[in-house]
Formats: C-alpha cells, sequence, structure tokens
C-alpha cells in the first residue's frame, strides 16, 4: 500500500472523524498462489476544512498475504498518515495466495482499518485464489537467426501423464515437449501462460526432430490457452503470451475443441518432415492475438470448422510456401486497438534470406473451401507470388472480401461471393443472420457438424451453421 500525502497545516486530531472511500471493498479476481496480485487503488477522502490524520493497519490473520506500503517504507501497520483538508490520498494494494493442495477456488479476506481520532472505519479486502500445476523455465537455450539470438528459457515437459483438468496449468517461459515425446491435453483444461512463455513442440535446441501435442477438448469442455493475469480489464487484451510452436520435424499435431486467445500468435508451425500433416485443428476458436493467428513456414496444415477472429497482423499467413487446407472457417477481423495495415490473408512462396538473396519455397496448396474471408480493410487477401515457384491456391464457395480488380474469372476462384457483407448476427462470435448470403451457399463435403455440433443439411459458409 503506497499513500501520498501533502503539506501538514490545520491539523485536528483526536475527534469522531469521518473519512470517506472511493469503494467499500477492494476485490482480487482469481489469482494463482505464489503469484502476486496486480495492483489495486482505493481513494481515501478528507471532506473536512482541516487536515487530519489517521493510522492504518490490516486487522485479520490474512494480513501477511496483502502487502502495504506507506510513503516508499513497507509495513502493515503505519501510524499518523497526514491527509490535507478538502485532499485525498491513494493507497495501492497487492496480495499474494499461499498455496493450499486444493483444487477449487478459495477465498482469502481481510479488512484495511482506518483509526482517525475516536472514529474506526474498515474496507473490505477479498482475494480469490485457486492452487495450480506450475511449469515453470529452469534454464535456457540460443537460437540463433542471421545475426539475430533469441534466448528462450524454457522446461522440459513430463509428458508421461496426460495434462487433466483438476487444476489449472500455468507456464512461466517455454515448456517444451522432446523429440519421441506426445503431451496430451485432454478434456476442460485450463492453460494459462505468463508474459513471454509458450509451449514448443519439439526441441529447437537439439539436433534430433520430433515432439506431438495432442489437444482433446470435446464441444462444452473445450481446452483453453490464454494469459495469466485474470482480473477482468486483462479478459481481452492481446499480446499477453507468446505462442503454441510447433517447431521444423514436429509431427501428428492435432487440436480438437481449444479456444486460444489474448496472445502474440496463436498457432506457428514450421517445414513439415513426414508425408502427414504438421497439424490438424478442429472446431477451435482463435482471437484477440496481437500479431497472427495461425502461422505457416512450409509446414502442413489442415483446419476445419474453426473461427479465427481479431489478430493485429494475419488471421492466416501461409508464409514461405506449404500446403494448407480450410474447410468450414470463418475468418473475421475487424481488429480495433491499433492500425492494421496487413491483410487477414498471406499466401507466400519465397523469404529473402540474410544474404539478401530470394529464395524459392514452393505454395504446393492452399485450399479454402466453404469459407468466409472478412475484415475491417477494403481487401483481406494478399498475393506474394514469385513467378519462379509453385503458387498454388484456391477460394471454393466462399465469401471473400478482396481487391475489386482481381481477376476471378478462373480456377483459382469457384463459385465464390465478392464483396458483399456476411452479415453476421453477432459480430463477437460470427453467427450468421437469417439474411445472410452465406446461407446454404456452400457444397457437401465430409464435414457434415458445425462447431456446435449443428447438422449440416444444406451447408453454410463459415463455423457456423443457422438453426431456425
Amino acid at each position: 500500500m503506497i499513500i501520498f500525502s501533502c503539506k501538514k497545516e490545520n491539523l485536528e486530531t483526536n475527534q469522531n472523524i469521518k473519512l470517506h472511500f472511493s469503494d467499500d471493498t477492494i476485490t482480487f479476481d482469481t489469482i494463482f498462489a505464489s503469484i502476486g496480485s496486480i495492483t489495486k487503488t482505493l481513494t481515501v477522502y478528507n471532506h473536512n476544512d482541516f487536515d487530519i490524520t489517521t493510522n492504518v493497519n490490516l486487522k485479520g490473520v490474512s494480513a501477511a498475504n496483502f502487502r502495504i506500503n506507506i510513503d516508499g517504507v513497507p509495513g502493515n501497520n503505519q501510524r499518523d498518515i497526514l491527509i490535507p483538508a478538502n485532499d485525498s490520498i491513494f493507497v495501492f494494494l497487492e496480495v499474494t495466495i499461499d498455496p493450499s493442495n486444493n483444487n477449487t477456488p478459495y477465498i482469502l479476506s481481510d479488512s484495511l482499518v482506518f483509526t482517525t481520532g475516536n472514529s474506526i472505519q474498515d474496507v473490505n479486502l477479498v482475494a480469490w485464489g485457486q492452487d495450480a500445476y506450475f511449469h515453470t523455465a529452469n534454464t535456457f537455450g540460443n537460437i540463433i537467426n542471421g545475426t539475430d539470438t533469441t534466448r528462450f528459457y524454457y522446461h522440459l515437459l513430463d509428458c508421461s501423464v496426460p495434462w487433466e483438468n483438476d487444476k489449472p496449468h500455468v507456464i512461466y517461459g517455454y515448456a517444451v515437449i522432446d523429440p519421441q515425446n506426445t503431451l496430451i491435453i485432454n478434456e476442460g483444461c485450463q492453460i494459462y501462460m505468463h508474459k513471454n512463455s509458450g509451449i514448443l513442440v519439439g526441441n529447437p535446441f537439439k539436433e534430433e526432430t520430433g515432439g506431438t501435442l495432442k489437444v482433446n477438448g470435446v464441444l462444452g469442455n473445450e481446452v483453453v490457452f490464454q494469459g495469466d493475469r485474470l482480473d477482468n480489464w486483462y479478459k481481452d487484451i492481446p499480446g499477453q503470451w507468446d505462442r503454441i510452436w510447433f517447431t521444423p520435424g514436429s509431427i501428428d499435431n492435432e487440436i480438437n475443441y481449444a479456444v486460444i486467445k489474448n496472445g502474440n500468435i496463436g498457432l506457428h508451425a514450421d517445414t513439415v518432415y513426414n508425408n502427414n500433416p504438421t497439424l490438424k485443428v478442429n472446431n477451435t476458436i482463435i482471437k484477440n492475438m496481437s500479431g497472427i493467428g495461425i502461422l505457416g513456414q512450409g509446414a502442413d496444415i489442415e483446419v476445419t470448422n474453426s473461427i479465427i477472429s481479431e489478430c493485429g497482423q494475419f488471421m492466416v499467413a501461409c508464409n514461405i510456401g506449404g500446403n494448407y487446407n480450410f474447410t468450414h472457417c470463418t475468418f473475421a477481423n475487424y481488429w480495433n486497438y491499433n492500425r492494421r495495415n496487413t491483410p487477414s490473408i498471406l499466401l507466400n512462396n519465397y523469404y529473402e534470406g540474410a544474404d539478401g538473396n530470394i529464395y524459392i519455397r514452393n505454395l504446393e496448396s492452399a485450399n479454402f473451401v466453404n469459407c468466409i474471408i472478412d475484415g475491417a480493410l477494403s481487401s483481406e487477401i494478399s498475393y506474394q507470388n514469385n513467378e519462379s515457384g509453385v503458387f498454388n491456391y484456391s477460394f471454393d464457395h466462399c465469401l471473400l472480401k478482396i481487391d475489386p480488380t482481381i481477376d476471378t474469372e478462373n480456377n483459382n476462384y469457384i463459385n465464390i461471393l465478392k464483396n458483399i457483407s456476411p452479415e453476421f448476427s453477432n459480430e463477437n462470435d460470427f453467427n450468421l443472420s437469417e439474411t445472410s448470403p452465406a446461407i446454404d451457399f456452400g457444397r457437401e463435403t465430409s464435414i457434415t457438424l458445425d462447431i456446435l455440433g449443428n447438422i449440416r443439411s444444406e451447408p453454410d459458409l463459415g463455423g457456423f451453421e443457422l438453426v431456425e
């Protein structure tokens, strides 16, 4: 607790003087055991025409969990704090929850007591605590890319036991799945990432390749990946953690029924090393990424029945070649945190090396079937084609927002809707309204249910099927 005050004058004491407070209760949203909270602020007002002093102390047995600081001096019991006439002070409070081996959230309470003359007043302090499994970095490695060196602090995961949902999992640094290991994350798991943290599938600090991640969420009990700041202010803030990174050589990765939100990059998949897709994603929501929703770098990725939205750069980057298939996906990018200059979809088949030379990486395929691509820019698809390489792509039964000068009378565009509104009924979850042109516009595929389990009798475009 930090209290600021001004010059002392007209001081009166030993009276029944009342203070006024900005809040009668300070509540801390769920805090993981052993991790400090954000700082909360309480304003204390002196509405009198004279200066007063007050004593401040924490009352209960939980006093050791709460931290106070007055004029730079720490301590839970402070005396003779000056509040000038018709002025106020700011009180800043933090809390740390002790581990309890309790799988369910629990409450910690105390009171902040103000003794002013003969008057005693208090403000309630309430904090919700939650035990968790902690995966904390205990070593580091360097990745060198040209002249740049990036240091990663990481922890090798024990993958012998699947992750269950009895307690949240909190990751500090990068959790690494070693080659020849498979991490299974079962339904209902809540994964919380600290700032600059993530999951590395495969170990980039070893020559050996491999490593697999299986996320087994189910409808109604999804696996959630998010930042570790649980206060309400952070619930939709992007960039709170880094990414889930499928490093070169990781294999047979699958994500089913997940919510991935508020990071820098949702899913990052590198070059494939066998004939199977690097990554399969089904029935998944990726949103509020400060950078990219799905980044493929010469990868092989399949995505079905998924919603990707609100990304500061690309929602999908099919970069430096690869194979990509998207079926019944909704890409909706109305990013409003700052100015976005990059379109939602990037298709690319080359890169510039550190030596300044151009290197071709064939885009073998980038197929979009029964998809919606919409956003706030006038064109939401970027084509970066070096004609020395392969550049294969197709939009089949899709609603697209693209440059109107692009020629769509060719085999790359099959029965598309161009530059018309998808008419979402709710721009927060991207269901279709009853008048949407995307209704019944799709073609039949092997995807017979939508992301909510509704039957696709006459397929609508995107991840949601309208149910009348």
